[in-house]
Order: C-alpha cells, then sequence, then structure tokens
C-alpha cells in the first residue's frame, strides 16, 4: 500500500492539471496472452479497474476470431457488463461487420485502428494505408449517425520494426486523414516502443502546425527501452490530457514481436500524482487488481510502482 504522504506532490509549471488515463489492459494488455482469459475473469478485471477510478476501460475489440482469439468472446463479456456506463467502455472495431455487433450490443464508444506505415497496414489489416482508410470512411459515418463516440488509433507513429524510422509527415497525413473521416479524437501509437522525449515534442508541434489540434491526442506508449514514462512527460509539456495506459503493463502486439509491455497504468499514475495532477484513480485499488490480474496470468506484473508497493508491508 502507498505510505502516507507519497508520492510528494511537487507540481511543475505549464503541465496539465488533470489527465484523462484511457485504461487498455483488458484489450491491448490481454490480446497478446498465449492462454485465453476466462471471459469472466475478464469481465472481473473491466469491473475491478472501473471501480479503481479508471473513466475509460477498453473493454474487447469486435474483430474476426481468428484474428485475436483472446478477443474471440467479445460477444459473451460485453453484456456481462452491464452494470457499467457503456460509454465509459471502449471497444475497437475494424470494418462494418464489426461496427454491426458493436452497436447490437449497445456500445457507446469505437475506435479503428490505422498504421503509419505500409508495412504494418499490410500485417495488422491486410491492406494498404489508404485500402484501410477506405474501409474506415463507411464505419465512421455510420458511427457518428448513431451518434457513438469514434476514436482513431494510429500505430507505428515513431518507427517501424520493418521500415525503421517513420517520416513525421507521413505520420501528419494519416491523422489528419483520420480527422477529416469524422474521427472524434486521434491516439499516437509508439507501437514498438523507439520514441524519445524529442520525437514526441516534434510529431505533436507537427500536427499541430498541420491543424490537428493538441486537444483531439491522446498518446499510447510502450515501455520497450523504457521511454514510455519520459515521453509521456514530454507529451504533458505539450499539453496533451489523454493518456493510453495499461494496468500491471500488461501487453504487446500480436502484429509486432518487438513490441512488448504497454506503459503501466500505476507507473503513470504514480508521475501524474507526484505532479500533483488529478486523474481520479485509486492508485491502492488499481495495484490490487494489477496483482490480482498476475496471479491469474501466473507471473509478477512487470510495473516496478506495482513491484514496490505490493512488497511493502
Amino acid at each position: 500500500m502507498t505510505a502516507a504522504g507519497l508520492p510528494m506532490e511537487v507540481a511543475v509549471e505549464g503541465l496539465p492539471t488533470r489527465v484523462r488515463i484511457h485504461e487498455v489492459g483488458a484489450r491491448d494488455g490481454l490480446q497478446n496472452e498465449g492462454t485465453v482469459v476466462p471471459t469472466e475473469i475478464k469481465a472481473e478485471f473491466i469491473h475491478r479497474l472501473a471501480a479503481a477510478g479508471l473513466p475509460l476501460v477498453e473493454a474487447t475489440s469486435f474483430v474476426h476470431p481468428r484474428w485475436v482469439p483472446q478477443l474471440a468472446d467479445a460477444e459473451q463479456l460485453f453484456p456481462l457488463l452491464g452494470d457499467l456506463d457503456p460509454h465509459r467502455l471502449p471497444v475497437l472495431v475494424p470494418n462494418e461487420r464489426g461496427l454491426d455487433r458493436a452497436l447490437a450490443l449497445g456500445a457507446r464508444r469505437i475506435a479503428v485502428f490505422a498504421s503509419a506505415t505500409e508495412s504494418f497496414a499490410k500485417a495488422n489489416l491486410n491492406r494498404t494505408v489508404d485500402e484501410a482508410l477506405a474501409m474506415f470512411a463507411p464505419v465512421v459515418d455510420r458511427a457518428k449517425d448513431a451518434k457513438v463516440h469514434i476514436r482513431g488509433y494510429l500505430s507505428m507513429c515513431f518507427g517501424d520494426p520493418w521500415e525503421g524510422p517513420v517520416p513525421i509527415a507521413r505520420v501528419v497525413r494519416v491523422c489528419r486523414a483520420l480527422l477529416d473521416l469524422g474521427c472524434d479524437e486521434l491516439s499516437l501509437g509508439d507501437t514498438i516502443g523507439v520514441a524519445t522525449p524529442g520525437h514526441v515534442q516534434t510529431l505533436l508541434a507537427s500536427l499541430n502546425e498541420a491543424g490537428v489540434p493538441t486537444s483531439r491526442l491522446g498518446v499510447h506508449f510502450h515501455d520497450t527501452y523504457g521511454q514510455a514514462l519520459a515521453n509521456t512527460f514530454a507529451a504533458l509539456q505539450h499539453g496533451v490530457t489523454t493518456v493510453d495506459a495499461s494496468a500491471g503493463g500488461l501487453g504487446g502486439c500480436p502484429y509486432a514481436k518487438s513490441a512488448t509491455g504497454n506503459l503501466a497504468t500505476e507507473d503513470l499514475v504514480w508521475m501524474l500524482h507526484g505532479l500533483g495532477i488529478e486523474t481520479g484513480v485509486d492508485l491502492d485499488r488499481l495495484t490490487a487488481t494489477s496483482v490480482w490480474m498476475a496471479e491469474v496470468l501466473g507471473r509478477p506484473s512487470p510495473s516496478r510502482t506495482v513491484r514496490a508497493l505490493s512488497h511493502k508491508e
């Protein structure tokens, strides 16, 4: 448990006063697990995360079961969350069929997932970047007609395992295209964890110059090289107020083998609370949830904060 008064709050001038954490542990965190987690356990995980104060808990993905077997139970899982506000439970949809399935169950926040690089677009969606955008157009149109909130994920914003460095102009082009389709917000993904703080701030500035306001941007960092918190701080300095994170640091990407765990939500909350930034998250309850899930999965959490707090007497 957190020692009284720790972390000590010391604010840094110019940072946001509140950050909205977009929790992805139940979807992005579990999707790369080799052993299928029972549906009831996933539902319990999501309930515990919501009870810890996380405002958005990404629940599942309505993709074809062959793509991501771990998430093949979306139709069975979502009804088990009926006591939670569906506006708190984003889901991923790859196409119109996925949207139909999500809307039929009452989903109110959906996300489409694009790529900044051709190699990953081919691996993840078996399409070119522009073909994927064309596929998303009717999805976004119909979601807007249904008054559903739409997030656009963009993978490989900072580097690609096949192509190497990704030109900033290319990332800006696809971001602009997603907004032009009608997405309400974008999540900039460092899918293989190669970003560094200067790169983050330069991309954000370039997006602003292209007419993309910071208020419509979130960041999604993986911690492959231990840079996720540093990159998050750089984004906060630029005014970003939405940060994706995964409870216990779970996660990876089944289509990018060099993608290791996401930024751990507990590590993010510890830093934000130390900066005096409000999150609405109960760190002790969140840590207990990640300890429980680590036991379910049969291995320790990679989150440093979880390890530190769970070993205190």
